[in-house]
């Protein structure tokens, strides 16, 4: 039987879609309120009214709320559904969970290489083979997730 949160995850991914998505993406990445004139110009929308129905769209569905003073949009609910679960948040950006994999791979190769490796064996070649194409799964995983980012 499906909980109320598989049929809420459901319903978001469904209803985030196209520009919904977009706008979302927006707010989670600046971490402020914004207008509708802000979010019309980020995301170069036609007209207002555009970004009005999208940012509507999300107060529905609760993720959004609209200040009373100035008419701002802010996030308050933040969930991770479709991409967003393969990112992570710090401060105002967002990353690739893979990124930090990647780093640290190819962070211990180099160390590997420049302090530990001191001839050419099987074991040095077993290990050099096993790191890099460890690292190399992780720096393609990075950028395939960072490509699937909305804009």
């Amino acid at each position: 039987m499906d909980s109320k949160l598989d049929i809420d995850e459901e319903k978001l991914e469904y209803s985030l879609r196209g520009n919904a998505w977009k706008v979302y993406w927006l707010l989670l990445k600046n971490g402020r309120p914004m207008s509708v004139r802000e979010v019309q110009k980020a995301l170069r929308f036609s007209s207002p009214s555009v970004a009005q129905h999208h940012l509507e769209q999300l107060r529905e569905l609760g993720l959004v709320a609209k200040q009373d003073v100035g008419g701002h949009y802010v996030l308050v609910e933040e969930v991770k559904i479709g991409i967003l679960r393969h990112f992570v948040k710090l401060g105002r950006m967002l990353f690739p969970r893979y990124l930090f994999y990647a780093i640290f791979s190819t962070t211990l190769l180099i160390l590997y290489f420049i302090l530990i490796m001191q001839s050419f064996t099987r074991e040095s070649l077993f290990i050099m083979v096993f790191g890099l194409a460890a690292t190399a799964i992780f720096w393609y995983e990075t950028m395939r997730i960072w490509s699937m980012k909305p804009f």
